[in-house]
């Protein structure tokens, strides 16, 4: 694909930060319209942008770092901040962003589960935009398939192995990001229950990646048996569904149904 758009000298402007500059961006403009609806100030959603952005992507970095090759990082730790290479894990981002988020509505005394529930089509959406960043540069690709419609990468800047057919699984992913924004979009003012449509995320996007992962064929192995976002997303299904279930029994009425 694409992993440099432009480069003078020795000065590159890589594909991966500019989609996920992008990323943020329309996920802050769905947010802010979205509050307004919601009753939020829309300036809320501004700046809650700089600490979830911080967050997100310190967190995403640090996951990929701690369970890829540490040790090798510990011996280049400046490679550590080279995030424009690739080198990112969303589980980590989404971890971080949700840490950054409850500190936001903490600090702000803000509903944290009505406040959630709007800003999740703005994160799903952000994650579909953010996928982009890989289809360009290679990362997160597939296993080696003959499938007509495998994906063979050949620019040498390239972060997946060249000239080999692989699953599309940035296709894959991108699709379902997709559909699980729209999914979300409809539902968003069908929910009686605070924090019902942010959960339905997590454990959507828990089941997806789960199913989604035995494609890939980059990913960080437990034991080198286990992929570990297929863990992650494990618990990220359980512990979502097992707040959700409790929500629900809970009863505890939306503070006005949107």
């Amino acid at each position: 694909m694409f992993p440099i758009l432009i480069k003078i000298g020795s000065i590159e402007l890589r594909s991966y930060g500019v989609m996920i500059a992008i990323a943020f961006l329309a996920g802050t403009w769905l947010g802010a319209r979205e509050a307004r609806r919601k009753g939020f100030d829309s300036e809320l959603i501004y700046d809650l942008l700089f600490v979830v952005m911080l967050a997100s992507l310190a967190g995403a970095r640090l996951y990929y770092v701690l369970v890829s090759q540490p040790l090798d990082y510990l011996r280049q730790p400046w490679e550590i901040l080279a995030v424009w290479k690739g080198g990112m894990s969303l589980h980590g981002g989404l971890l971080g962003g949700l840490l950054a988020g409850f500190w936001f509505t903490r600090s702000r005394r803000l509903p944290f589960w009505r406040f959630a529930d709007t800003v999740t089509p703005s994160i799903m959406l952000g994650q579909a935009v953010g996928r982009m960043a890989c289809v360009l540069n290679g990362c997160s690709y597939g296993k080696p398939t003959s499938l007509p419609w495998a994906i063979t990468f050949t620019d040498p800047n390239s972060a997946a192995p060249h000239n080999i057919p692989l699953h599309p699984t940035q296709f894959y992913e991108l699709g379902t990001d997709l559909a699980l924004f729209g999914v979300l979009w409809m539902l968003r003012t069908r929910m009686r229950i605070d924090g019902q449509l942010f959960l339905l995320y997590w454990m959507a996007y828990g089941a997806a990646r789960l199913i989604l992962e035995s494609f890939r064929g980059d990913s960080l192995m437990v034991a080198g048996l286990i992929p570990v976002p297929q863990v992650a997303s494990a618990v990220i299904l359980l512990l979502a569904g097992s707040v959700y279930v409790a929500r629900r029994r809970a009863g505890q009425p939306s503070e006005r149904v949107t």
